[in-house]
């Protein structure tokens, strides 16, 4: 079934048959998407691969939900369950359909889960957060420039209210991490994330932009519009060597860096 939300957002209606997903994220046992698709609508996104295979429209015009994900919720998975890969749980439709708050509300109280978003939404579940045997909550920032941020996210909350969230996150007792992507060598200010979150993130990840998965005509844009961008060899090698220094010097915990070294825009 087919409807639009509020903000004119296609919204296919789809039961599944099932919610976890055995994956190979290191350290992960299971993924979760009750969402396909995302409202955010990020330029760079490399969850667009998913139009392979659903033909609705451009990447944030149109999102699959998942219905009866919050009955699929209930069975127990041993492992860590990550929530989610191929979508925001907190994209803005979640406001409307509360999926992602039915799934939580239903999960085993034994789930270990790692949620990563870039929506203060998910403030308004903390408590069923802290509910879980184990729950951390990562906010993906960027440390983009306002304007940049607004052309690679034109509908995601703004840096400002990310890190808000994680300071009300970790304030309430949950396990809370900065997960700083993408890294674009030339446009993020990764002092500045660094800075801005380091009290209240028990750890960091870094992850360079995945410029194949970000398809061609973010790439075009990129050329384009941002002449200061350089995704070269040298320059994610030199970038890449600055965040460990970087990391080193202000003590923050780093659980990794992620390069995507196939194929580099020269």
């Amino acid at each position: 079934m087919i409807k639009f939300s509020k903000h004119n957002m296609r919204i296919i209606h789809v039961k599944a048959k099932q919610l976890f997903v055995k994956t190979r994220i290191p350290g992960a046992d299971w993924a979760v998407n009750q969402y396909v698709g995302c409202q955010h609508a990020c330029s760079y996104c490399y969850a667009k691969f998913v139009q392979r295979w659903y033909n609705y429209g451009p990447w944030g015009s149109w999102v699959i939900a998942k219905e009866n994900a919050p009955e699929l919720a209930r069975n127990y998975h041993k492992g860590l369950v990550v929530m989610s890969t191929i979508s925001d749980p907190y994209q803005p439709v979640e406001k409307e359909l509360e999926l992602t708050k039915r799934v939580l509300e239903n999960l085993d109280p034994r789930t270990r889960l790692s949620l990563l978003t870039k929506s203060d939404l998910v403030t308004r579940d903390m408590d069923l957060l802290r509910g879980l045997a184990y729950a951390e909550v990562g906010l993906t920032i960027g440390g983009f420039p306002r304007e940049v941020e607004e052309r690679f996210e034109p509908l995601a909350p703004s840096s400002e209210k990310r890190v808000k969230a994680l300071n009300r996150l970790h304030n309430s007792g949950l396990k809370t991490y900065t997960f700083v992507s993408p890294i674009i060598p030339g446009l993020n200010d990764i002092d500045l994330v660094i800075q801005e979150a380091k009290e209240f993130s028990d750890f960091y990840w870094f992850e360079f932009l995945n410029l194949p998965a970000a398809g061609r005509t973010f790439r075009d844009m990129l050329r384009r519009e941002f002449p200061g961008a350089d995704v070269s060899r040298e320059a994610i090698t030199k970038e890449e060597r600055r965040i460990r220094e970087l990391a080193e010097k202000s003590g923050i915990n780093v659980k990794g860096i992620v390069v995507h070294a196939k194929d580099w825009l020269r």
